[in-house]
């Protein structure tokens, strides 16, 4: 790739426009669909998420990578949702940042008629939402604000978070996504805590992937004979493939046991044929692990 923009004074996350083709992506493994909803796209230097990915990495990833990048080296980081058919089940895995975040991201105000619309039957036919980890862009469209009182946006899912993850967010609420996010969902008896292996159904189980946050999870998709694992933020770019050991060490719970879970979840994908679904990776998300001569890399030909 080309040489990163200097980073010396890592540049903040800014919203850029994604080019999308009229065909959403998607994906089919085994019986299960998989169809991602973006609400929007990120650019910002490398080292204010990961601050050991230098602009000397960036520099050195092969062509691979260059669809994760700008051609200055900024990191192109996506916020969305996977929209998940098993069998009569339909399941959101994180619901992104909302519409009335106070954080410095501001979520897409139209983002739900499109999540919406990609659900055969609407938001009213959701049977489980996936809350990978608690963290303000995975959660914040649990949630609507409308007349001033926080409403769920599936009135009839479950919404399913580790057990680990909830009492951690509740001793310590850093991003401040209880009240708006969690707190209407617990008064009205909508959220399972759930232990970090918990099955919802034959084909999907969730996958202990603790670090980035005390409880956070994964999603495994089996049918078929075929796999596939949404990575919540175990993985937050697919440059952490050929460098597992950069960390998000400003927004990780403990950066040690993430790069423990990095290693651990490479080590079960490299040249398994599994299809990974990036949870913040741009266009083209989805791909598979593959060895190389030094370091593993994105097969994003599937």
């Amino acid at each position: 790739m080309s040489e990163a923009a200097d980073d010396a004074k890592p540049r903040r996350p800014v919203i850029v426009h994604e080019p999308e083709p009229a065909d959403a992506l998607t994906w089919q493994v085994g019986d299960v669909s998989v169809a991602r909803c973006l609400e929007t796209v990120t650019e910002m230097s490398p080292r204010y998420l990961l601050p050991d990915l230098s602009r000397e990495l960036v520099a050195g990833l092969p062509e691979w990578a260059a669809p994760f990048f700008t051609p200055d080296g900024m990191m192109l980081l996506s916020v969305h949702s996977f929209v998940v058919q098993s069998g009569d089940l339909t399941v959101v895995v994180d619901t992104c940042i909302g519409d009335h975040s106070d954080h410095s991201l501001a979520g897409d105000a139209g983002f739900v008629d499109r999540l919406a619309a990609a659900i055969p039957g609407g938001l009213e036919a959701v049977d489980f939402v996936v809350c990978t980890h608690m963290h303000f862009d995975h959660v914040g469209w649990n949630t609507r604000l409308i007349d001033g009182e926080w409403v769920p946006t599936f009135p009839n899912a479950r919404y399913l978070v580790s057990k680990d993850e909830l009492d951690g967010t509740q001793a310590n609420d850093l991003m401040g996504v209880m009240e708006p996010s969690i707190t209407p969902l617990i008064e009205r008896d909508m959220l399972d805590a759930v232990e970090s292996d918990h099955r919802i159904d034959e084909n999907l189980c969730l996958v202990p992937s603790a670090g980035h946050s005390p409880g956070h999870v994964c999603v495994m998709i089996e049918s078929g004979g075929e796999r596939a694992l949404i990575t919540g933020d175990s993985f937050h770019s697919p440059a952490q493939f050929a460098h597992p050991e950069v960390s998000a060490t400003y927004a990780d719970t403990d950066s040690a046991a993430a790069t423990a879970t990095r290693l651990r979840l490479l080590e079960q994908l490299v040249d398994a044929d599994a299809i990974v679904l990036g949870t913040h990776f741009a266009r083209p998300t989805a791909g598979r692990v593959r060895s190389g001569p030094e370091r593993a890399w994105f097969d994003t030909t599937i």
